[in-house]
């Protein structure tokens, strides 16, 4: 068989759990395992593609199985017409949410499957690469069931600091004066040259949310992630004219549609899609062109395994510098440092940093093999 045609022969989806030593919560949720959901898409020739969905795992799993008998025998290297098929069949109901998420772990394992027919990493398929490393940001210090906020998060922060990372972002959305004295005291223990962001997981409202972009406005905020729920754009547009810090968002947004609203009304200043959720790697480069045109960053989400890390390497190598300027700034990944007990250890070679800085993985498809015995044992039924 031609190396540039190969048929679907299977798709297998591997929901992956794990318990938490220390479960952990956020402004609205808690969580007190890690899961996952894991796509396997293998052609007729034998190889195999990987890939990953973010969000529920069972529920992603769920509607993998719907869309398994449009796959099988469909052209694996026909990735965008397989997009197209399956977003358009489930279109009435699947605009966005789990539809997407799971079309998302499909299209990373197809791309990650034709990368893999051809030799080449992702990136080289995607157009070429800009740069080969990128910096990384360290996300964490999410609230304990234990302990007060000022004493670990503050030390959390510190240790980020000492490891090399160029910036920190810690979590809030809980109480806007308990937030600003936690953010003052981490400001002031990583001092003023380690960037520092905030992000409130739709904590607040809007009056809310300019209050506390007022109050910490002289603290070098770089910026102010998910202050208000994803679904009132009006709300963000509030709090971009009502306090000074940059805005962002956009894990919670789905496909090239739902980020023309945001861009079009610019109601956030940094985008931020998961590749693993808002259409996967052919999705998320058409929002990023988007971004381009109009002058807005756009820095993945990532909160998954090492598949997803891969994943947006993979894209971060091929996204231009933005916004257009004399200086333009490189964009840089979000580096999960909260437990997760599967998310490198089923990798057979885990993508770690160095001093803040993460090298774009060069191997073919996404630049990962899987370790089956790992995903063996935090498989569930």
């Amino acid at each position: 068989m031609p190396l540039n045609k190969t048929n679907i022969s299977s798709i297998r989806t591997h929901v992956l759990s794990a318990p938490l030593t220390k479960p952990f919560h956020w402004s609205f949720n808690r969580a007190d395992k890690r899961e996952g959901c894991i796509v396997e898409i293998t052609d007729e020739s034998g190889e195999t593609g990987w890939g990953e969905c973010f969000g529920p795992a069972r529920l992603n799993a769920a509607v993998i199985e719907a869309f398994k008998p449009h796959l099988i025998g469909k052209d694996a290297f026909a990735i965008d017409s397989i997009w197209q098929q399956l977003h358009n069949l489930f279109l009435d109901q699947g605009q966005k949410g789990l539809a997407i998420t799971a079309l998302s772990g499909i299209d990373i394992a197809l791309w990650d499957l034709k990368g893999k027919r051809l030799d080449e990493p992702v990136h080289r398929l995607l157009g070429g690469p800009i740069r080969t490393e990128v910096k990384a940001y360290a996300t964490g210090t999410y609230r304990l069931d234990e302990g007060n906020p000022l004493d670990y998060v503050v030390r959390e922060v510190e240790g980020y600091a000492a490891e090399g990372f160029h910036a920190v972002k810690i979590k809030i959305g809980f109480d806007v004066s308990s937030d600003a004295k936690l953010i003052k005291a981490c400001r002031a223990a990583i001092g003023p040259d380690i960037n520092l962001m905030i992000d409130a997981n739709h904590g607040f409202d809007s009056i809310e949310a300019i209050r506390l972009g007022n109050a910490i406005a002289e603290d070098d905020i770089r910026w102010f992630e998910e202050p208000v729920t994803p679904d009132d754009l009006g709300s963000y547009e509030e709090v971009r004219r009502g306090q000074p810090i940059p805005v962002a968002g956009g894990e919670c947004d789905f496909t090239r549609w739902g980020f023309r609203d945001i861009l079009q009304r610019r109601a956030i200043d940094i985008i931020q899609p998961d590749t693993a959720a808002a259409g996967g790697l052919s999705e998320c480069k058409k929002i990023a062109d988007m971004a381009a045109a109009f002058g807005i960053r756009y820095l993945p989400h990532v909160w998954g395994t090492g598949i997803g890390l891969a994943a947006a390497l993979q894209l971060l190598a091929v996204l231009p510098d933005t916004p257009p300027s004399y200086t333009p700034k490189a964009p840089i990944l979000e580096f999960d440092r909260s437990e997760h007990p599967f998310r490198q250890a089923i990798l057979q070679s885990p993508i770690e940093h160095e001093s803040g800085v993460v090298q774009i993985p060069q191997g073919s498809g996404l630049g990962i093999e899987i370790d089956h015995a790992a995903l063996e044992q935090f498989k569930i039924d």
